[in-house]
């Protein structure tokens, strides 16, 4: 039970501090973030609870890692389903929180404002076809998958995992959040999704195929290309 609750605060926090980033100061006027910020935020979040939890859950924080591990090999089937819904419901009540602060602002519409939903299309920030987020979450979920089988391999040094799994998610973010929002993360799409509802509910199931795609794929290039079974 004390690793599905690390899970859960973990998974709170991610979504708390990448997507509040996003929603309260990226677009501050003159003094917002930007994509820069928003990045490092979501960065950030996975740093910190990597040493605060890692110990505990593995700080997963993400149902697609929790898969792409255990198609890696680095763990139980049996575990997925509870990681799962505790990384969810970590979401949707880091989402619950979010919402609350942000309607404190006059005007405030989630729907129109985006909530920090991921989208494509129309709800792109840059305008990118399904195709194109398609493509970018696979990709960018199975590179992260790739740096966190290698950063947590028994063989790399010890205690730097932490470092280079928080800045590879900053760097995945400054990629692709013209494009997508940036997802590679179910539970964090759904903690915001439900909140705006509409198209961002209706576009949520890309942001459950693609990640859960990607990781697989990375996990398994890092298995058989890169590592080798005993890790």
């Amino acid at each position: 039970m004390n690793r599905y609750l690390a899970e859960l605060f973990g998974t709170f926090w991610l979504v708390l501090g990448g997507c509040g980033s996003a929603v309260l100061a990226a677009g501050f006027p003159e003094l917002g973030i930007g994509f820069l910020g928003v990045a490092l935020a979501f960065g950030l979040t996975v740093l910190t609870m990597a040493f605060a939890i890692g110990h505990i859950s593995g700080c997963h924080l993400n149902p697609a890692v929790s898969i792409g591990l255990w198609a890696g090999g680095r763990f139980e089937a049996k575990e997925l389903l509870p990681y799962i819904i505790a990384q969810v419901v970590g979401g949707v009540l880091a989402g619950g929180v979010l919402y609350i602060i942000a309607s404190g602002q006059a005007g405030f519409d989630a729907t129109a404002s985006g909530f920090a939903s991921n989208g494509y299309g129309e709800h792109s920030p840059g305008g990118y076809t399904l195709t194109a987020a398609l493509v970018c979450e696979i990709v960018m979920t199975a590179m992260f998958l790739i740096v966190i089988m290698g950063a947590t391999d028994s063989r790399a040094p010890q205690g730097f995992a932490p470092i280079a799994i928080g800045l590879c998610l900053t760097l995945i973010h400054l990629i692709s959040i013209p494009v997508t929002n940036t997802s590679v993360n179910p539970a964090r799409s759904t903690g915001v999704a439900l909140y705006v509802g509409e198209w961002a509910t209706a576009q949520l199931w890309l942001f459950w195929v693609a990640p859960i795609i990607g990781a697989v794929i990375g996990a398994w290039i890092y298995r058989s290309l890169l590592g080798n079974n005993s890790d």
